[in-house]
């Protein structure tokens, strides 16, 4: 996420916890911070693993913010989908399908991908 896009999503989403949980919001803002870091390096290193749990581990706070609040899931809800609107053409999810059959092989990538054959 580009960082100006970031800085307003941080900032709404601290908006959020500050009307719907306010004893957390210091909380909140420390985590995301903590977490553009975090995911700052592990997308520099390629490290899905760690993406995929920061990924869950927000997926959780806002689960669990909306169980706490139901009320707050418009507002959520609009911020995700301006969030949306905002990525750049193409940075969607890729899906792939391939069939191989006798000796064929197939090589597919999201990313880069380097095949040494010997």
């Amino acid at each position: 996420m580009a960082s100006d896009a970031w800085q307003v999503t941080r900032d709404r989403l601290v908006q959020l916890w500050q009307r719907v949980q306010p004893h957390r919001a210091d909380d909140v803002t420390a985590q995301l911070d903590a977490g553009r870091a975090e995911t700052a390096i592990a997308a520099e290193s390629d490290d899905q693993e760690v993406l995929a749990e920061l990924r869950a581990e927000w997926q959780g706070r806002l689960r669990r913010l909306l169980a706490a609040r139901p009320d707050a899931a418009a507002e959520l809800r609009g911020l995700l989908d301006e969030i949306a609107r905002e990525e750049p053409p193409g940075s969607s999810a890729v899906t792939q399908h391939a069939t191989a059959s006798g000796h064929a092989r197939i090589n597919q990538a999201g990313r880069d991908q380097h095949i040494t054959e010997r």
